[in-house]
């Protein structure tokens, strides 16, 4: 099987990566962490361009006014947000805009309406990013999908302080159930999609991991180039050259899975690919800093906010113990059927 990028892709890619460059800067990024902190609200006007350039409706089919491509372009184009730390409900807005029944989330496709999302399944943490900047919520319950109006979690929902700057999150009420609170507040459910929209959430997500993974590698290799010590760029030096190394190892393992499980869309293989990534994006941001010394640690460098949003994202969809379990399950079935 061909996992290389044909030139379609690679167009897709540069495309996504020249948008956010001209209109998501690091300028930009440091605004949001540095003016807003907890309640950094999301920038509209980026998030309907994103829409217009089919962030959004990339995979919506083309008779439905999308894009019509598949699970691995939008891979491709999370990665670039990754890749940037582009801030926002960027997964649930494109599931509900591939996936919810019609008229469930209006104007998701083209950025018009902001979605979050939030999973009611067992195990999992109730958590809701960028709650005050959404139109709507996704709602995972069970083995069902709905979309409510986000006012309709305005009472079970109690602020939290984030890890992430940028990432702003409420934690539901435990007793607050979705199906109940929908009925009759405009609700849209999409009956069995939960599976395969938790599958598609964790992937996507290793997808934005990979970016992170693959950018604080680039920051390190140019920050051992330019510093000197002792008269040498400290990229000269073998540790230095062993952190960089291994954080390549990772973050280019991680790629390799993340495209094969975008490819296959196996449940193990997405596992995989989000422990894969999960690590990578997180060993690679301190890896980074320790290459950075001891300006990496200080508030004015970014490193440190790869970090921070590694740290999050680890926690969504799919924590490293779930994707641990679900291999494991899987090399048991493996085991007994004898394949």
């Amino acid at each position: 099987m061909d996992f290389r990028l044909d030139d379609d892709q690679r167009a897709l890619r540069d495309g996504m990566r020249d948008l956010l460059e001209r209109r998501f800067p690091r300028t930009r990024l440091r605004t949001v962490v540095d003016g807003h902190g907890d309640t950094a609200p999301l920038d509209r006007a980026l998030w309907r361009e994103l829409g217009t350039a089919g962030f959004f409706a990339l995979r919506l089919p083309e008779a439905a006014g999308g894009v019509g491509l598949g699970l691995p372009e939008a891979v491709l184009a999370m990665e670039e947000a990754g890749r940037a730390l582009l801030p926002g409900p960027l997964v649930a807005t494109q599931l509900a805009a591939a996936h919810a029944v019609e008229g469930a989330a209006e104007g998701a496709a083209d950025g018009a309406a902001v979605v979050t999302a939030l999973d009611l399944g067992p195990g999992a943490d109730r958590l809701v990013e960028h709650l005050a900047s959404a139109d709507a919520v996704l709602v995972l319950s069970g083995e069902d999908a709905e979309v409510i109006p986000a006012a309709a979690l305005a009472d079970p929902v109690r602020p939290i302080r984030s890890v992430d700057p940028a990432t702003p999150l409420h934690r539901v009420h435990p007793t607050f159930e979705a199906i109940e609170a929908g009925a009759g507040a405009g609700a849209a459910r999409a009956a069995g999609a939960a599976a395969r929209l938790r599958r598609e959430a964790a992937l996507l997500t290793a997808a934005q991991q990979l970016g992170s993974a693959s950018r604080t590698v680039r920051m390190a290799v140019d920050h051992a180039t330019a510093r000197t010590q002792f008269g040498r760029p400290i990229g000269a030096f073998q540790a230095v050259q062993h952190l960089c190394a291994r954080m390549l190892v990772r973050a280019e393992s991680a790629r390799s899975v993340v495209y094969a499980a975008a490819v296959t869309e196996e449940a193990s293989d997405i596992a995989a690919a989000k422990l894969l990534a999960d690590e990578a994006a997180v060993h690679n941001a301190r890896d980074c800093l320790q290459v950075h010394g001891g300006m990496g640690f200080t508030w004015e460098a970014d490193v440190h906010l790869h970090l921070k949003r590694a740290w999050v994202r680890a926690g969504q969809w799919q924590t490293a113990a779930a994707a641990e379990e679900e291999l494991a399950a899987g090399l048991l079935l493996t085991g007994e059927t004898g394949l």
